[in-house]
C-alpha cells in the first residue's frame, strides 16, 4: 500500500502504522494498539491524541480505560476533498492577494533579479523558464537574437524545446547573426549577414525577462537572466525596430 497518499492527507508515518493497527483489531485499548503496531505506549497515546484531533480516530470511556476505534476508511477520501478544496482557496488567495502584495515589497531591482546559471542543466532551466513564462504570460511569443557558434549547443541539453514550443503554440522571431539556422512551425527567421569570426550568442527577450547565453572556455554554456520590465522592454524595442529594417 502507497503510504505517500497517506502522507499527502497529513498522516505522520507512525500514524498511518497505528491506523492501520486499529482497522484490524477494532476498538481497543491503548496497550493493545501499542503491542499490534509496535510502538510504545507513550509513543502511541501522543499519537492517537493528534489522530482524534485530525478526526480519524475516536474513543469511548469503558471504565477507568478508553477504547480507541478508527474512523471508517470513507472518511480518508472525504480529508482529500477537503485539503484539496483548501489548497484551490490558497492558490486563489495567492494569486489575488499574497503574491501581489509581497512582490510590492521588494524593491524596483536589485541582485535578486539577476540569476546566473550554468553547464547543460542551467541552460535547459533557462529554456524551460522561457517556456513557462512565455506561456503563464499574455502573450504567446518571444524574440531571439542568435548567433551561428552557439546553435549547436543550446538544444543539447534540451533537445525536444522546439517540439514543446509548438505543442504549446508559442511563436518566435529571430534574428540571426550570421549563416544557418533551421525554419520550425511557429517561427520566423531574418538575417544579419556578417563577416569573419561571430561569437557564439543568444539573446532570448521574453518580457519581463531578458536571458542571455553564451560560451565560456571549452564550450561550456553560462547564462544571465534578467528580470527586469524595463530592461525587456528596452531589448524589444531594438529588436522590434531591428526586424523592420531587415
Amino acid at each position: 500500500m502507497n503510504n505517500e497518499i497517506f502522507e499527502l492527507l497529513g498522516l505522520t508515518p507512525r500514524e498511518i502504522v497505528i491506523y492501520k493497527a486499529l482497522l484490524s483489531l477494532g476498538a481497543s485499548s491503548i496497550r493493545s494498539i501499542a503491542y499490534k503496531s509496535g510502538i510504545n505506549r507513550g509513543s502511541t497515546y501522543e499519537s492517537l491524541k493528534e489522530m482524534q484531533r485530525k478526526g480519524i480516530v475516536t474513543y469511548q470511556p469503558k471504565g477507568k480505560r478508553r477504547l480507541f476505534s478508527p474512523v471508517d476508511p470513507d472518511y480518508l477520501l472525504q480529508l482529500a476533498e477537503e485539503r484539496r478544496s483548501g489548497i484551490e482557496s490558497a492558490i486563489d488567495t495567492l494569486k489575488q492577494s499574497i503574491i501581489p502584495e509581497l512582490q510590492h515589497l521588494k524593491p524596483d531591482f536589485n541582485t535578486a533579479n539577476v540569476q546566473f546559471y550554468e553547464g547543460d542543466a542551467g541552460i535547459e532551466h533557462v529554456l524551460k523558464d522561457i517556456l513557462s513564462s512565455v506561456t503563464n504570460s499574455e502573450r504567446d511569443s518571444y524574440s531571439v537574437f542568435s548567433s551561428k557558434p552557439i546553435r549547436k549547443h543550446l538544444y543539447r541539453p534540451f533537445p525536444n524545446f522546439t517540439n514543446q514550443r509548438i505543442q504549446r503554440g508559442i511563436s518566435v522571431q529571430v534574428i540571426a547573426i550570421g549563416d544557418g539556422g533551421e525554419d520550425a512551425e511557429l517561427s520566423e527567421r531574418k538575417w544579419i549577414k556578417t563577416e569573419g569570426k561571430v561569437d557564439a550568442a543568444y539573446i532570448a527577450i521574453y518580457p519581463p525577462k531578458c536571458a542571455i547565453i553564451s560560451l565560456a572556455s571549452d564550450n561550456y554554456p553560462t547564462a544571465v537572466v534578467i528580470n527586469s520590465a524595463e530592461v525587456a522592454t528596452a531589448q524589444k524595442i531594438i529588436f522590434d525596430t531591428l526586424w523592420r529594417l531587415l
